[in-house]
């Protein structure tokens, strides 16, 4: 298929992406007993975004891009960057397969579009945790689930926030959008 990209959509996902990248980085960093930090921060609100906004392609790229370039501007996190562009690609991903799919009303679209990219990306993050820490840190499979348990609550209110603020800003920027005749397609 060979379809063009308008450069307001190209636009559009430069800005998602650097939105992305600056809400990775308002962020609470929390100590965990095992495995080094778990943080609160903004950034899974704006790959939902992306996803709801931009559709698969683009609002993966978005998502994945944003992110791993927060990642690039900490030496805490540099190295896994690209772990980081496909886990939070993949969260963009899903959650425009979800909207492009589904055929119900705009609210209930992207607050299901985003518990869609919400909830793997958690598995995704989770999992990469618990390998993380059996394999780096040498700790046995016992220690590693001790390891990802810790993080659940962070990873809990992040996915909660993003699934609840999402829908409400892509409801307030379609409408924005919609009212200066501005179409993303």
């Amino acid at each position: 298929m060979n379809q063009k990209i308008s450069t307001k959509r190209i636009a559009m996902a430069g800005l998602l992406a650097a939105l992305t990248a600056v809400g990775s980085g308002l962020r609470i960093v929390i100590p965990v007993s095992i495995g080094g930090n778990s943080a609160f921060h903004l950034g899974n609100i704006f790959c939902a975004l992306s996803g709801i906004l931009m559709g698969p392609g683009l609002g993966g790229l978005a998502a994945g891009l944003g992110s791993a370039i927060y990642d690039m501007t900490n030496p805490i996190y540099i190295s896994e960057c690209w772990i980081t562009f496909l886990m939070k690609g993949a969260y963009g991903l899903a959650a425009g397969l979800t909207w492009k799919h589904l055929k119900i009303r705009p609210y209930l679209r992207d607050l299901i579009a985003t518990t869609a990219g919400a909830v793997p990306y958690a598995v995704l993050y989770l999992g990469k945790k618990y390998l993380e820490t059996m394999i780096v840190s040498g700790v046995t499979a016992s220690g590693a689930m001790v390891a990802v348990v810790s993080r659940l609550p962070a990873t809990t209110f992040n996915m909660a926030v993003a699934i609840i603020i999402a829908p409400i800003l892509s409801t307030a920027i379609r409408k924005a959008l919609a009212l200066n005749h501005i179409t993303l397609n």
